[in-house]
């Protein structure tokens, strides 16, 4: 019986054992299930974070290239190759040679390097920044176009050069009035007169110049379209307020306004538009020419033509004429008062409000401008 028991006991005992080591096993299997599911998570989160990466890096703008610590090509994006052609295998075959230069520099010495390059026809700026990433010589080189940046630097050194000498000339001319008037008041009364009169008109063209350079900044950031304008009011009122001016000039005026559909815009924008068309018409056409303003509507357009019979503008000169403080003959504009920015606003009105405007002229014989802008959707607003 003893050894029955003790039998029984032993299977007992192994039984328990069993039972103890496959819980185990299972639970190691579990944990080893576990640990192999983490790893596949972590896994499947670094490749998709290393995909977000690779979506980001293509759909930029600028060009990204690594560069090893032996200079041979780690990683490039699709922009890179836009802005520097095939991009090569190391940093010693890369082109431009400015962009190379800031690239070695940045792999010996460290730091932050930049460097802008010409490339291509026609031509586009680069500026490159390459930066150490670690102290073996791994380089990031970042590359972006800067052309657009490069041209609206230009304008502004160029609008404010040209702005600061169109003020400095009537500005020049009152002071000189000025003084005149000071010295004449006393020793000639008689000529008191006249230079009162050149100090009055040299401040109007001041306040002209002024006046615009305002409007043109304001039109610069777009126009509020908040209401539908009735174009043929506008031109209306405008032709009116030209009447003696080209009478004075000895210019024959003619506005037809015809039955026109409305427009979405801004009135206080569109009669500049209006008024500097009218204006820069009256000033190119000698006393016994004649100035033709009409507006009519075409395929839900509406369509403002403005044909002077002056002296007309040089085929050299018709790119150009929108530019502001261009001037086709800068003696004339000087007689005449021009400000030499009506056209500019002209143009920043037009696309403003959708519109389009071309001019057809001819030297000696006149020009004929012509805008074309969408009509406003029908919602019960009254024709022009």
């Amino acid at each position: 019986m003893l050894v029955a028991g003790m039998i029984v006991a032993f299977a007992l005992g192994a039984a328990i054992v069993a039972r103890r080591a496959r819980r185990r096993l299972r639970s190691a299997e579990a944990a080893h299930a576990r640990r192999e599911e983490e790893l596949a998570q972590r896994a499947r989160a670094d490749e998709d974070e290393s995909h977000r990466m690779a979506l980001v890096l293509s759909s930029m703008q600028e060009g990204v290239v690594l560069f090893g610590s032996d200079g041979g090509t780690v990683f490039a994006n699709p922009a890179a190759e836009r802005h520097l052609g095939p991009v090569p295998r190391s940093a010693e075959a890369l082109l431009p040679l400015a962009i190379r230069e800031a690239t070695e520099r940045a792999s010996k010495l460290g730091r932050h390097h930049a460097a802008d390059a010409e490339v291509g026809s026609p031509s586009r700026w680069l500026r490159a920044d390459a930066v150490a990433v670690d102290d073996d010589g791994t380089v990031l080189l970042v590359v972006r176009d800067v052309t657009e940046a490069r041209r609206l630097d230009a304008v502004r050194r160029d609008f404010v050069a040209n702005a600061s000498h169109e003020l400095k000339t009537p500005a020049a001319s009152i002071q000189a009035a000025a003084e005149t008037i000071r010295t004449a008041s006393r020793d000639d009364p008689d000529v008191v007169p006249r230079f009162a009169a050149q100090l009055e008109d040299e401040a109007v063209r001041l306040s002209r110049i002024v006046s615009d350079l305002l409007d043109l900044s304001r039109l610069e950031s777009g126009s509020e379209l908040d209401d539908a304008v009735s174009l043929g009011t506008v031109l209306r009122d405008e032709g009116g307020r030209f009447e003696a001016p080209a009478a004075d000039a000895g210019v024959e005026l003619s506005v037809r306004a015809g039955a026109v559909p409305p427009v979405r815009g801004s009135a206080r924008d569109l009669a500049l538009l209006v008024r500097n068309l009218i204006d820069n018409a009256i000033r190119s056409t000698p006393a016994g020419g004649r100035v033709e303003v009409s507006l009519g509507a075409d395929d839900g357009e509406l369509v403002l033509t403005v044909a002077d019979d002056g002296i007309g503008i040089p085929q050299r000169d018709l790119p150009r004429i929108f530019e502001r403080f261009y001037r086709v003959d800068r003696a004339r504009s000087r007689e005449t008062g021009g400000t030499g920015l009506g056209l500019a606003i002209v143009r920043h009105v037009v696309e403003n409000h959708g519109g389009r405007i071309s001019v057809e002229s001819e030297l000696g014989r006149g020009t004929t401008f012509e805008v074309r802008l969408p009509a406003a959707p029908p919602d019960g607003a009254t024709p022009g």
